[in-house]
């Protein structure tokens, strides 16, 4: 029997939970949407909301988890800019709220890793 590809649904967790953030609390992700984006900052939030929890599902499904796994990973690359904003915005804050904003940067890369393991981890 089939081990389930445990990157992957824990991948898919981890999206699930974000892209239900998104429109649980907006205004946090409203925030760093960058302004040169055309439309309103709630409009990126919910679309990359829905983004996210449709990432998720295509994780959980072995027919086409190699195929979202990919589509995160180009996802994780995407939401880049909005976490260079978040940055430059809270340069200003107390340390604490710093050292979070700027953490986020460098967290892509390994979100971008995790999601190419999932695409070439059998089921």
């Amino acid at each position: 029997m089939p081990r389930p590809n445990r990157p992957a649904l824990l991948l898919a967790g981890l999206l699930a939970a974000a892209g239900t953030a998104h429109f649980v609390a907006p205004r946090q992700f409203d925030a760093i949407v960058p302004e040169a984006l055309p439309g309103s900052p709630r409009a990126w939030t919910k679309a990359s909301g829905v983004a996210e929890l449709t990432l998720a599902a295509g994780l959980a499904i072995p027919a086409t988890r190699r195929a979202s796994a990919g589509a995160a990973a180009l996802f994780f690359a995407a939401v880049f800019p909005a976490n260079v904003k978040m940055a430059y915005d809270w340069r200003d804050r107390p340390a604490a709220a710093r050292t979070l904003a700027y953490a986020r940067l460098p967290l892509q890369v390994p979100l971008i890793l995790w999601a190419r393991k999932a695409a070439r981890a059998e089921d």
